[in-house]
């Protein structure tokens, strides 16, 4: 795959326990990276066959160091990592949290700084998520959420919707504006 670039994105789904924790990403990255990459495909067949034809699961320690060991690989093309949604990846009393777990595991992907690897995350502002990134401040970071364009793409889409839902047309004008004025404060952004 000499030239291609391989890309992998994973949302985590409010409306799906599974889709919100370390195991739920690290096996849908392998196996988005695996249909992209033949180097990724034989590694995660070796860790099918050490794992007993797959009746056995295998540890998200393993995952993780399954996953370095394909994006190392001088055999990988580029690759992009979207991570989409991360505030909605709870974080719960326990120690540590499935966002902690998250948050380090990113963290620890990052910091190996592999040439031919990028990754973007995007979450609501949250204290918790910058406080894990900023040791990566020497990477680049940018964040829209106060970003004037940001706010006014979003505050654009809610006037279009309202002034054009069938149900909405019926309403007064100052019944509109208050869902517009409403939805625009509350919106945070997103």
């Amino acid at each position: 795959m000499a030239g291609l670039a391989c890309v992998a994105y994973y949302y985590f789904d409010s409306g799906d326990t599974a889709k919100q924790n370390r195991r739920g990403l690290l096996s849908s990255l392998l196996e988005q990276l695996c249909a992209q990459s033949s180097k990724c495909y034989d590694t995660l067949s070796q860790l099918y066959t050490t794992h007993a034809a797959g009746t056995r699961k295998p540890t998200d320690a393993t995952l993780i160091q399954c996953l370095k060991d394909v994006l190392g690989s001088s055999e990988q093309p580029p690759t992009y990592i979207f991570v989409d949604a991360l505030d909605v990846c709870p974080n719960f009393p326990g120690m540590p949290t499935p966002r902690e777990k998250v948050l380090q595991f990113v963290t620890e992907l990052a910091s190996l700084r592999l040439p031919n690897l990028r990754i973007c995350v995007t979450s609501r502002p949250d204290i918790g998520i910058r406080m894990a990134f900023a040791p990566l401040a020497s990477l680049q970071q940018v964040s829209l959420h106060d970003e004037h364009g940001q706010q006014k793409v979003l505050l654009d889409y809610i006037k279009k919707v309202v002034r054009s839902d069938r149900r909405m047309r019926r309403w007064r004008d100052w019944e509109k504006e208050l869902v517009i004025d409403t939805l625009s404060r509350k919106a945070d952004g997103v």
